[in-house]
């Protein structure tokens, strides 16, 4: 099955979603299961990855009680305060719910570049394993050399990287990011999102090919058993629109063979997650 592996749901409130600011009005609205449902039948996508929006519990209650409701909802990766001596305890309950597939910290906002590797942060990770959890990594450019430290530390652990850490599209600027993509895909405990680009490019006047440079040296490093595509959707409504979205991967990977094309369109992300139907 086709499997979006990287989209977000919330009910809007400003304080909440303070990081919806200028300029990104568009996002300034409630965006739910009803919303996202034709978009997906319309690529033939037979559901979704919800992941959190807002580093609170309340968020990921919310999240898998909307999984309950909406089958198309595959999985839920949500967020756990893996610094807290309650991590363990949450965590159990979470794990319990078969919908609840991953945990997410929002990284790139620490500004600590080493965030990753803070000793409570750690702490909380070694426990992720034991419930059969795993981590989005979300993280800007300069914090890509902590998580090639961290999926080496624990090579059980099965890590994704999100949006390919958000390299800088818009200028064309590669390098170190390509590098060290690179030596992070070297740990095969880590597979990659193809998703979160045309946020990173010029939100008016984008081309697809402005994405092939930075596709191609995912492809290359992870190959496809260890891609996966996400829309990064109702984010990626600031610069493109769902079928847009997608047909930037789609069109990219047409030159790979069936099974190659299915496992980025869903296979990966089906084994990486546990998701059934």
């Amino acid at each position: 099955m086709r499997v979006d592996a990287h989209q977000h749901f919330w009910r809007y409130d400003p304080a909440e979603y303070d990081w919806i600011g200028e300029g990104m009005e568009r996002l300034a609205r409630d965006y739910l299961p009803a919303d996202l449902a034709p978009l997906l039948t319309a690529e033939g996508i037979a559901g979704s990855v919800a992941v959190q929006a807002r580093q609170t519990i309340e968020e990921t209650r919310w999240l898998l009680g909307l999984a309950a409701k909406h089958p198309a909802i595959l999985g839920v990766v949500g967020w756990v305060d893996l610094r807290s001596s309650e991590a363990g305890e949450q965590l159990r309950e979470f794990a319990a719910n078969p919908r609840f597939v991953g945990v997410r910290h929002v990284v790139q906002n620490e500004p600590d570049v080493r965030f990753l590797l803070g000793e409570a942060f750690v702490g909380g990770l070694r426990q992720l394993h034991g419930f059969g959890l795993t981590y989005d990594l979300l993280l800007f450019p300069p914090q890509l050399p902590a998580a090639v430290e961290l999926a080496g530390m624990m090579p059980e652990q099965p890590f994704v990287l999100d949006h390919l850490a958000k390299p800088l599209i818009k200028p064309g600027i590669l390098d170190p990011w390509q590098a060290d993509l690179r030596a992070l895909a070297r740990h095969p405990n880590v597979s990659c999102k193809l998703s979160g680009l045309v946020t990173e490019a010029a939100w008016q006047g984008w081309k697809r090919a402005d994405f092939a440079p930075y596709l191609e040296v995912a492809l290359e490093a992870f190959g496809p058993k260890r891609l996966m595509l996400g829309s990064d959707w109702p984010v990626c409504l600031l610069a493109a629109e769902y079928p847009d979205v997608v047909g930037i991967v789609t069109d990219f990977i047409a030159r790979l063979s069936d099974s190659e094309q299915a496992l980025i369109l869903g296979g990966t992300a089906s084994r990486f997650y546990g998701l059934t139907r």
